[in-house]
Order: C-alpha cells, then structure tokens, then sequence
C-alpha cells in the first residue's frame, strides 16, 4: 500500500491530510485528533493508524507519558496488522520505541515504497543535502588497487537506485545490469542510458538466479544498509563473480562488533561482522577503507568500502 494511496472516503482523506499537516506544522496533538476522526470513518485505513501513531509517539516526546508512548505502539502495531508487508515502515518505528526485533525491522515492501516516493528528488536530496559521495569513493577505492583491470566485460550494480554509479562507471564496464526493489528509481536508471539492462528485484533473490561465475564486477553503493546480515548477499555475490574478479560494496558502520539499527532507520555494520560475513562466502576481503558516504545534520556517517575478491 503506498503512502499516498486514498482510504476511499472523501471525508476521511481530508481529516487524514488535516493530521498530516498538523503533524508537519509541529501540532502533534491537532494530529492525534484529525487521525482518530479520520479512522472513525475508515477504521482499516493503515496509513492512518501509521500516522497516528506517528503523531502519538511525537506528543509522547513532548509529555513524556508512558499512556502515550504506549498509544503509539499500539497505534503502529494496527498499521502493522492491516499491512503486514509493512510498506508504512511500522516496524522501524516499534522498534524505535523498543518493541520488536530490531534486526527485521526494515522489509523490502518498506523500501520500495520509500524509495517510489522518493525517486523524484532523490538525485537532488541524496548529493546536494547530504552530500552523497557513495559512487565516487567506490570508484576511488577500485583505482587504488594496484593490480585493478581497466576495464571490465560486465558488471552488477546492485541497488541501482536513479544510476549514480552508473554513471560513475562510465566506459568501465561493457554491459552494466542495475538491480533495485523500486519500479520508480529503476525507470530514471533506465533512462540514465548507463545500463545495458535493468532489473527490478530482491538483492539476493536475484544474485541466486544468475549462472555462476557471470560476472567480473558487482557495486552496491548505500544499499546494504537496509539488510541486517550481509552473508547472504555476501555468498551470492561470491557465487557470481569469475575467479579474480571484484565487488566493492560501501557500508555504514559503528565501533561495536554486530549489527546496529540506527536512528536515521539504517543499519550500520561493525568491522567484525563484516569480517565475519564473508568467511566460506568465496570471497577474500582485500581491504576497508574507511569512507563517509554521507552526511546527517551537517555531520559524516562513518562507514567503510569493502573491497572483496574472488581468489583464482
């Protein structure tokens, strides 16, 4: 179900747009109130119940009553009920307040609808407000090999996103296949005319389905922080490259040694289990630098590219 997707009752829709105004203007309980009218009209609207229990857990931040941090996880346990696919991202916010397991908060139903939304200014927000740098030290990183190809016969961009690493692959690879969950961001790396190929799909359903030993390259740039344990993606990359053959991938990371799900609904990766991930995956971890992808609030997000091999 998208965000944007109508409940079917006029009124409803108003009263929802009403409580999401609210909310955006800081009225945190003007929303509650406009959500509750708006579900007494169409009570299996998820959108709604995702809302208000948005605009519960912000007046929760303000009260500090247990009565309305509750009634936010309530609120977002009925979204999760109606939309059990989770599209509205309700697990993220129950795991936000402490409920739930962290590590299968973030669905691929949820990240193709955010990224859907997202893709029409994703270009323009990723690189101009966060300065999204992802693409580049990826190509940095595979220049500082010193035994690097020049070029490559074919490649792998998994999570393609609008084609930024296509773009920054550029006369590198001969035909380039982009591989993303959003219909929405594949059709802009479509039309990038950086892609030979584009593919819309799950990151390791899609790596199992290729033959083995197809490729020379795969990339994936800011999308394994949406998958909690990179051993899967890990070994259907290592199933896929050739002998000698390359995939750097960029990471967020922390100082601990597992998984993390952070505030910003990302999961940051410490060094040892990535270290860990890619034992009997096939491949060997030839470096990780350290690399700031991004930016939030003004601050770097600390991370690595890995640079792994497939040995001879």
């Amino acid at each position: 179900m998208s965000r944007q997707h109508s409940s079917g009752d006029i009124l409803a829709d108003r009263r929802f747009a009403y409580a999401r105004d609210c909310l955006a203007e800081g009225d945190a309980q003007a929303a509650v109130e406009m959500a509750e009218q708006a579900l007494e009209l169409v009570p299996l609207y998820a959108p709604a119940w995702f809302l208000l229990g948005r605009a519960r857990e912000a007046r929760f931040v303000t009260s500090t009553e247990p009565a309305d941090e509750q009634a936010a996880r309530t609120a977002y346990a009925c979204a999760l009920d109606i939309d059990p696919d989770d599209s509205l991202g309700a697990r993220l916010h129950l795991a936000g307040l402490g409920t739930g397991d962290a590590l299968a908060a973030i669905t691929p139903a949820y990240v193709r609808a955010l990224f859907d939304g997202y893709a029409p200014r994703f270009e323009r927000h990723l690189v101009g407000a966060l300065g999204y740098r992802g693409p580049e030290l990826i190509v940095a990183a595979l220049d500082a090999l010193p035994d690097a190809p020049d070029g490559f016969a074919t490649g792998l961009d998994l999570g393609c996103g609008t084609g930024l690493m296509g773009r920054a692959l550029a006369g590198r690879v001969g035909h380039l296949t982009g591989i993303d969950l959003s219909p929405a961001m594949l059709a802009l790396a479509e039309r990038s005319g950086f892609y030979a190929r584009v593919v819309e799909g799950e990151l390791t359903a899609f790596l199992a389905g290729q033959p083995r030993g197809s490729t020379d390259l795969v990339v994936a740039a800011d999308v394994l922080i949406y998958l909690p344990d990179l051993r899967p993606v890990f070994a259907g990359i290592g199933r896929v490259l050739q002998p000698g053959a390359l995939a750097l991938v960029s990471v967020q990371s922390h100082e601990g040694a597992g998984v993390v799900l952070g505030s910003d609904g990302r999961y940051a990766h410490g060094d040892a289990h990535l270290r860990a991930a890619v034992e009997g995956t096939g491949l060997a971890l030839a470096a990780m630098p350290p690399a700031a992808v991004r930016q939030e609030r003004g601050q770097n997000v600390p991370g690595r590219i890995a640079v792994l091999r497939k040995p001879c």
